[in-house]
């Protein structure tokens, strides 16, 4: 097992005990492939957070493939819902791995978007790839310093201005910088902000529309840059995380998930629950604290360590 592996399992820990403690309750009674035995499959995917979509598309699925008749073993059972379960979660470009792109980091606060911010820029800059940072979050002065700290390891320039500056101007910049540059990714940070403030929401949509005005308008010596909005989640809010989602995405559009603080949440399962019902896959993963924590989303190996 790699060291991705284990910490992925070890942070998904308290979520798969509660999961397999509704498994063993189940199979405790017997396995018998019978409705009884489908319901209680359901209701122990609710409980694990992976959403009433999912729950049911798992459970009508698994129905399906596993005969009435069928003599299986618990290890058996965990296997086809391991398949099952990385099935459901959604497929769709990874902004992160295109060979141009600008990525805007949206989400309420405190989820971890700055951080995951930085991690992405210096693991960009790591494979080769070239890569400016934007601080649109012009409301914490220390939003900007902690981009800053990251913009300094990964030697790439930060644009930013003074706090209570306009947002939007930030991200143009940005995004005129990297065209300047031709940079291959411009990742820009956004303010945390309430899901339920129509204020609040409408400045980001202001700050999206005039980051895709500059991205996906040519120029001279540089291709277009399109422009992707990506949520950052984090994990331990549950069911709350799923609703945050649904406004963001109503509001913005979104492209694609980033789920962080996976480790010690009882509510992992909240991941499937949210790529399921908006149709977007989820690019990355946090796991922790370091930069190595932040990684890319394989749906089979998360499916295993929710599982056990």
């Amino acid at each position: 097992m790699s060291t991705w592996t284990q910490r992925l399992t070890d942070g998904l820990s308290k979520s798969r005990d509660l999961l397999a403690g509704q498994l063993n309750t189940i199979v405790g009674r017997g396995i018998e492939f019978d409705d009884a035995f489908w319901d209680d499959m359901e209701d122990a995917l609710l409980v694990s957070d992976l959403g009433l979509d999912a729950a049911t598309a798992i459970v009508a699925r698994m129905k399906r493939e596993i005969p009435a008749r069928a003599h299986e073993t618990l290890a058996e059972v965990k296997a086809h819902l391991v398949e099952t379960i990385a099935d459901e979660f959604a497929d769709g470009v990874d902004p992160f791995e295109q060979p141009r792109a600008a990525i805007l980091m949206v989400g309420v606060n405190g989820t971890g978007k700055t951080t995951s911010a930085g991690k992405l820029a210096k693991q960009a800059v790591d494979v080769g790839k070239t890569v400016v940072l934007g601080s649109a979050d012009t409301f914490r002065a220390a939003a900007t310093e902690q981009l800053e700290t990251w913009a300094q390891r990964a030697d790439v320039p930060l644009v930013k201005r003074g706090q209570g500056a306009d947002a939007a101007s930030v991200a143009y910049e940005t995004i005129e910088q990297a065209h300047s540059a031709g940079v291959n990714l411009a990742i820009i940070d956004t303010a945390g902000r309430l899901h339920t403030s129509p204020d609040l929401m409408r400045e980001l949509e202001k700050i999206q529309r005039v980051a895709r005005e500059r991205g996906e308008s040519s120029v001279a010596d540089a291709a277009e840059m399109p422009v992707f909005t990506v949520l950052v989640l984090d994990a331990t809010t549950g069911q709350n995380g799923l609703i945050q989602a649904r406004e963001f995405h109503k509001t913005l559009g979104l492209d694609a998930l980033i789920v962080t603080k996976l480790d010690g949440t009882a509510k992992g399962g909240i991941a499937l629950a949210i790529s399921k019902e908006l149709n977007l896959p989820i690019v990355r993963l946090g796991v922790g604290e370091t930069i190595d924590d932040l990684r890319a989303f394989d749906a089979r190996e998360f499916a295993e360590a929710l599982v056990g």
